[in-house]
């Protein structure tokens, strides 16, 4: 199994707060946000007396309000259409192990989230990256260079979207291209889509299940974690209006019983979040990643991408090996009692040798904090390069 990149560096964090350092945390996705105060409330107060197991797909109330919840995002699906998993990560799981037998294959863009990698590797499956650059924003690669990876084992393709980790809002042209492909070459179309609320600069997203004439083929996968704050609660699902794969997703599901019982009362409630709640949290992660870019593209020799979703971005650093760089950022450096602790973004690759100079920074801290990391950041490169 491939090592996260995101907590591989934990011991070395740990450490040098043991030593008195403080370490800012811009490497892992952990919203500063509040969780919904609906959703904390409805654990509070719920009257169980046995905490027992739920469906395996899911809680009924639960899934049939989900499908309320789509249905104002303009998908039109049915409780049937769902499982709910222990997070998106066991979605994810599910999927692959339903769609491909070992020795298959899946093509991604790359970089990705890094734990495809785990999943795949779990149910021994092949990842096949297609490479997005920076340059470009990590926009879609050209569909020519997806389908010269397709062979007889090519199962699907998956995207996050927006991205992680590269904040990139994949457009409604974007997403028909790739449909068009998968239903040429007969593949399913997998997507993340648990950033699906976090969109900016007027943008809006496109949900693959949006996509007519893809029903049989699409497979979304979403998650809780991102959207309430909730990244403790571990509650996901599987949508898919292919019956089949919905029955074999089941298999999986009832080897692992139930999802949490407790955390699903919690995300039912959540449903009920008014919506000034994610025009606020919007709000804010915008004037983060403006604060965020601004400053970073004041560092020399730093490129940096602009992200139009999730909270995430990916830049360049003027360095060799960025793993090298957090690690020594944990050891070795410190500003007035503090450091910053980031992830390096070869991990988020699977071609090897790329990413090497590059970080994914998770944008989830207060502004001034940021901006702190900013400072961080660049005193340290500057140290770095002459130690």
């Amino acid at each position: 199994m491939p090592e996260s990149p995101i907590r591989k560096l934990v011991p070395f964090a740990e450490a040098a707060k043991k030593k008195g350092v403080e370490v800012i945390h811009l490497n892992i996705g952990q919203p500063d946000i509040k969780t919904p105060k609906i959703a904390l409330d409805a654990v509070r107060h719920h009257n169980i007396e046995v905490l027992a197991y739920s469906r395996t797909e899911g809680s009924e109330t639960y899934r049939s309000k989900l499908t309320y919840y789509y249905a104002k995002q303009g998908i039109q699906i049915e409780a049937q259409d769902i499982i709910v998993t222990t997070g998106g990560s066991e979605a994810l799981s599910f999927t692959m192990g339903t769609i491909a037998d070992p020795g298959d294959e899946i093509i991604i863009p790359e970089p990705f989230y890094a734990n495809y990698n785990g999943f795949a590797t779990a149910m021994g499956l092949r990842v096949v990256p297609v490479v997005s650059g920076i340059k470009k924003n990590f926009a879609l690669p050209p569909i020519e260079d997806f389908e010269i990876h397709i062979s007889p084992r090519t199962k699907a393709i998956l995207i996050c979207n927006p991205g992680n980790p590269t904040g990139y809002l994949y457009s409604k042209e974007e997403i028909e291209k790739l449909a068009h492909l998968v239903r040429k070459h007969d593949l399913f179309l997998v997507a993340d889509e648990v950033y699906r609320e976090f969109t900016y600069d007027d943008r809006e997203h496109f949900s693959i299940l949006n996509e007519e004439g893809l029903e049989n083929q699409a497979i979304v996968v979403d998650s809780v974690s991102k959207r309430y704050s909730m990244c403790g609660a571990r509650i996901g699902c599987l949508i898919s209006k292919n019956k089949e794969v919905i029955k074999t997703a089941l298999k999986f599901a009832q080897a692992r019983l139930s999802p949490p019982t407790l955390a699903q009362i919690a995300s039912e409630a959540a449903l009920d979040t008014p919506q000034e709640y994610f025009d606020t949290v919007i709000e804010e992660y915008v004037e983060r990643r403006d604060i965020l870019i601004d400053e970073l593209e004041k560092i020399p020799d730093v490129v940096v991408a602009k992200p139009q979703g999730a909270f995430y971005c990916m830049a360049e650093l003027p360095v060799e090996d960025a793993d090298h760089f957090a690690q020594w950022l944990l050891e070795s450096f410190e500003d007035k009692g503090q450091t910053v602790m980031v992830a390096p973004a070869a991990g988020f690759y699977a071609t090897p040798g790329l990413g090497k100079n590059q970080i994914r920074i998770a944008y989830v801290l207060e502004k001034k904090k940021l901006k702190r990391a900013v400072a961080l950041l660049k005193e340290a490169l500057i140290q770095y390069k002459h130690p």
